[in-house]
């Protein structure tokens, strides 16, 4: 018995059918939890948004002043600038440590996954948990910083590091990148080793130095790896809380109220809830709209 053109082709069709709502049963579960925990929730954080909405009480439809009244808010332009400052700072510092130990670690050498796993190691502790242990080593009285600079006596007695902002920043700036530079790290590391070695060994015998080698070798091959750190990175740092939380509490002087600190204390404290969830939205298109143009930026110069 032969089987005419026609209805090989519907057979065909049938197949593909099926195949294809095979895929989706497989990808169900994982399609449900992302609508029941981020599409649902933005949704409903969007519709929160256009209300008046009280912690008690009824809520009011508002339309958009909630967003109208976000662009006169000084504080929270001020955190907006402030979260922008601690993002380039901190992104910055979290490079320029975690590319050399990437280099450094990703060659084989003796002790080489001793030394990954030191660096690695503060990873695993919680933010919250790290920011309470540098409270504790910046404290004036039983700290660590303050005994161990009267004893190199560089002062006469313990300074309190957190009373001014320059120091408080700095030491947070330090305190995110002893706790994140070692996952950048591992980001970086893969990126480093997934380089054929034969290009390496090729530039070396063309005469490329070490700076040559590493600028147009290294870093073009490298461009979708440091795409995925800095995007990493940078949403982050612009959504980081806990730490201004614990150590500062948005001081001195309310200097380091970061944006999400801000959307907490509009949410949670004046139970401003309406006002809380468009703040939100904004800030979710500003992260939308940043890694867009990190993307982009970061493949310019790729060959299509």
């Amino acid at each position: 018995m032969t089987v005419s053109g026609p209805q090989r082709q519907l057979a065909g069709r049938k197949r593909r059918r099926r195949s294809q709502w095979r895929g989706l049963f497989y990808i169900a579960p994982a399609m449900a939890l992302v609508i029941v925990f981020f599409v649902m929730p933005v949704l409903f954080t969007g519709w929160m948004s256009l209300h008046n909405w009280p912690l008690m009480g009824a809520q009011r439809w508002i339309g958009f002043a909630n967003y109208t009244r976000m662009f006169n808010d000084s504080r929270f332009m001020a955190a907006l600038n402030f979260t922008a400052y601690y993002t380039v700072i901190v992104t910055i510092a979290i490079f320029a440590v975690a590319f050399p130990l990437a280099i450094f670690v990703e060659k084989e050498r003796r002790f080489v996954s001793t030394y990954r796993t030191i660096i690695f190691l503060p990873v695993v502790v919680g933010l919250a948990t790290a920011s309470l242990l540098w409270v504790w080593l910046a404290n004036v009285d039983s700290g660590f910083f303050g005994p161990a600079l009267g004893a190199l006596g560089l002062v006469e007695r313990s300074p309190n590091i957190m009373a001014s902002f320059d120091t408080a920043f700095a030491t947070i700036v330090v305190m995110v990148v002893w706790k994140i530079a070692g996952f950048t790290m591992i980001i970086l590391l893969t990126g480093l080793q997934a380089i054929p070695t034969e290009l390496t060994e090729a530039a070396r015998i063309d005469g490329a130095g070490r700076w040559q080698r590493f600028r147009h070798l290294t870093l073009p091959l490298m461009r979708k790896t440091i795409a995925l750190a800095l995007i990493v990175s940078v949403t982050g740092s612009i959504l980081a809380f806990d730490q201004f939380y614990i150590m500062t509490s948005g001081g001195p002087q309310n200097k380091m109220i970061s944006v999400v600190y801000y959307i907490f204390n509009q949410s949670f404290v004046s139970f401003n809830l309406g006002y809380g969830a468009a703040l939100s939205i904004a800030l979710l298109a500003i992260l939308v709209a940043i890694s867009i143009v990190q993307l982009w930026l970061l493949r310019v110069g790729e060959e299509r």
